[in-house]
């Protein structure tokens, strides 16, 4: 006969896996899963042959390392996250998980993560991956609450995972993997400054001198937008330049850039709410279509 009741022997699965869940909310899967398509894709344009095995090692360690950025952040930033609303319900500043135990996590699958990468992806693509969780963690989080050039420092190592991908694939940065890193950092710009706008409120409350905090009209921040969408453009093109895609992908990404401009000047104009969610909507359609570009070019190649 059972020791516990028929509810309780239910309940008990149900709470692991609550607490599971927990635990993978702090790692934010969304971005993470956008930092591996970018690592794979890395991995398949530098690639003549694809190396499951490899490629399987490179996602699987640059996963935990991400992941594990993203919940050494959430630990720093509790105290803000329980003062914004959009961040207050998040696992740590609403109790569910206590700091020390979600620290203990990170440093557990960051350190997994590095081995994983070492032993399946190679010396560089693990040292990458720790330059860019060190960057994350120690350099962009303290930042952010200093000065609004935190994000142009954020930006850099949300835009290494591609060269980790690359590295995994070949054991050394070619002209190609550095295209690469520029077209996720300058898209990355105008996608956080347009949601710094939309929620410029809330960072106020956390304590946090986005841009469009310390210059309320919003010039810089579109003068910025724009500057940075037009420097992709043709940064993107020079995939085709270099010859790791053809034809399709420049026309493609030249579309898409442009669309992509057009969204961050009509940003500028009008520095309105409204406006901030079409250059937002622009850049999360921008960055797969030209992923897609790119990954089916080399597959026609």
């Amino acid at each position: 006969m059972s020791a516990l009741p028929p509810f309780a022997s239910a309940a008990a699965p149900a709470g692991l896996r609550s607490r599971a869940a927990e635990y993978l909310s702090l790692t934010k899967p969304r971005v993470t899963f956008l930092v591996l398509v970018t690592t794979a894709l890395g991995n398949l344009l530098a690639s003549r042959t694809i190396e499951l095995w490899t490629l399987f090692h490179t996602i699987a360690g640059t996963a935990m390392v991400a992941g594990a950025a993203a919940a050494m952040n959430q630990v720093w930033e509790r105290d803000a996250d329980s003062r914004m609303r959009r961040t207050a319900r998040r696992a740590i500043p609403s109790g569910r998980i206590e700091p020390g135990a979600a620290l203990v996590f990170a440093f557990t699958i960051a350190s997994a993560g590095l081995v994983e990468l070492a032993a399946g992806a190679g010396i560089l693509a693990a040292g990458l991956g720790a330059l860019s969780l060190g960057l994350y963690v120690l350099v962009y989080t303290p930042l952010k609450r200093r000065t609004s050039l935190a994000t142009i420092v954020g930006a850099v190592p949300g835009a290494i995972p591609p060269m980790i991908g690359w590295a995994a694939a070949t054991g050394r940065l070619d002209p190609g993997a550095w295209v690469l890193f520029l077209i996720l950092f300058f898209w990355q710009m105008p996608h956080f400054l347009a949601i710094a706008w939309m929620y410029r409120d809330d960072y106020a409350r956390g304590g946090f001198p986005m841009l469009p905090v310390v210059e309320p009209d919003g010039a810089s921040t579109g003068r910025q937008a724009v500057l940075y969408a037009a420097t992709l453009l043709p940064i993107s093109l020079a995939l085709s330049g270099l010859r790791v895609t053809g034809g399709i992908y420049f026309v493609g990404a030249a579309i898409c850039g442009l669309a992509f401009t057009a969204a961050a000047a009509g940003f500028a104009l009008r520095r309105e709410t409204a406006r901030a969610r079409i250059l937002f909507a622009a850049s999360i359609l921008y960055l797969p279509a030209v992923l897609l570009l790119a990954f089916l070019d080399r597959v026609a190649g």
